[in-house]
């Protein structure tokens, strides 16, 4: 399911036996699950969490910069993330005489706090399922390009009529594979400073050997804080800029939790395959990763090399390693969760069960019968494509930067030739931002090594 940058909900509840029940849920449909959430101890309603009308829980949750979770924690929009979540904004503040990444950094008030340029936060005002209208007309005799065309033309007539303020966005997302659209009005903060970060040593203490493992000890966290006009409506950096009047934010008790108690968070969790086939798992885990995770190592000696140097270039660098690094480490980790867990033999359980039901009931069978036979064979002959792809993403749209903004010019082209100049406007600054950050890191000679 694709999620990414879009609210959903886990619920978590912790007992006795530590036994944990878990979910995601999309917040606008969590009123479902209420009666069960409150058997498990929540004391609010469903409504304290997620509303339209009032204020709610959704309104301390913002995205942070391109994808993360934050939540705010008082009423001068003080922002709390992740140390990692922080980290490219962090890096782009230090110099060599003030290298708040190794050393951090702690504002004594509002006016040492510091912009970062590009940086934003973004809370998502409202959840509406449109399903129905992104699919209008949409036919089984279409091609896979006419349907895809028609889904587009539909997603842009409905963004183009959402009811929004002015300084709101609409934004159309796709929920498992196309079967499913959400709208999201949303409304973004261009002006995020940052007010404290602990030294790299403690932030990302364990670095990227203890990245996505547990237990874990880390000071993994950052703090930010929203600022925005007399109106307290979004505004680019201005020093007349006040501190961001949240609609909700997050009290801190110091009372800590106890065994048994109720526990839910709630944020922007990037997204899930859950439903995909053994065949698909087995591709991931023996052709897919392993030709991501090949491309990165190699990349992420050159960096090593090039950083162990001297001071500087680790200066300039250490975003960008953190970020080809993450997922390096991540791919590898899952490849070894996979086969520990042997989530093929698990997936063929239930594909079984499937199979077995189906062949039951002769409807079904003449319905259905033919999809995972199709899938394996179409698995197959897919893979060594896929693993070219992924060679291709990794290395001309991930790990050389010369080729990653090209690739990022001809999206924008791209886009503009899809959408239109309304959509493409939108997004044209954001894409310019980003290629105006590269630039600032940018070093020829380790970038040719990398790409070669």
């Amino acid at each position: 399911m694709k999620s990414i940058k879009y609210l959903a909900l886990f619920i978590i509840l912790l007992t006795q036996m530590s036994w944990a029940q878990e979910g995601m849920w999309m917040p606008n449909l969590i009123s479902q699950n209420e009666g069960d959430m409150q058997a498990m101890g929540m004391k609010i309603s469903t409504e304290d969490i997620y509303s339209y009308n009032h204020e709610s829980i959704k309104d301390a949750i913002a995205i942070f910069g391109r994808g993360c979770t934050s939540e705010v924690v008082s009423p001068n929009g003080l922002l709390f993330t992740n140390h990692h979540c922080g980290f490219d904004a962090i890096q782009s503040l230090s110099t060599m005489e003030a290298n708040y990444l190794r050393d951090g950094f702690w504002a004594k008030s509002f006016a040492e706090e510091l912009p970062s340029e590009g940086l934003t936060a973004t809370f998502i005002n409202s959840i509406t399922d449109v399903t129905d209208k992104v699919l209008e007309g949409v036919t089984k005799e279409m091609s896979a390009t006419e349907r895809q065309s028609l889904i587009d033309k539909n997603k842009q007539k409905v963004q183009a009529g959402a009811k929004k303020e002015a300084y709101q966005t609409a934004k159309i997302s796709t929920f498992y594979k196309g079967n499913q659209y959400f709208l999201f009005i949303q409304t973004t903060y261009p002006d995020v400073r940052l007010v404290g970060t602990p030294p790299q040593s403690i932030g990302k203490f364990g670095s990227d050997t203890d990245n996505w493992m547990w237990p874990r000890h880390t000071g993994d966290f950052s703090i930010f804080r929203i600022y925005a006009d007399e109106n307290n409506l979004p505004a680019a950096y201005s020093p007349t800029n006040k501190p961001y009047k949240p609609k909700h934010y997050l009290p801190i008790s110091l009372d800590g939790v106890e065994e048994g108690d109720f526990t839910m968070v709630m944020g922007f969790p990037g997204r899930t395959n859950e439903y995909l086939t053994s065949y698909a798992v087995k591709s991931k885990m023996d052709a897919r990763n392993p030709a991501r995770v090949a491309v990165r190592e190699a990349s992420l000696a050159v960096l090593d090399k090039k950083m162990r140097k001297d001071e500087a270039t680790r200066l300039k660098y250490a975003s960008k390693f953190a970020g080809i690094a993450n997922y390096w480490k991540f791919w590898i980790g899952e490849s070894k969760g996979l086969k520990k867990f042997h989530a093929v033999a698990e997936k063929e359980k239930y594909e079984a069960e499937f199979t077995k039901r189906i062949n039951a009931n002769p409807q079904l069978k003449a319905q259905y019968g033919k999809i995972l036979p199709e899938l394996k064979k179409l698995y197959a002959e897919i893979e060594d494509y896929g693993v070219v792809l992924d060679y291709n993403s990794e290395i001309f749209s991930r790990n050389t930067e010369m080729t990653l903004i090209a690739t990022i010019i001809a999206q924008l082209e791209q886009l503009y030739d899809k959408a239109g100049e309304a959509v493409y406007n939108q997004y044209k600054g954001r894409y310019a931002d980003y290629i105006k950050g590269m630039y600032k890191d940018f070093d020829p000679e380790i970038d040719q090594e990398v790409f070669a």
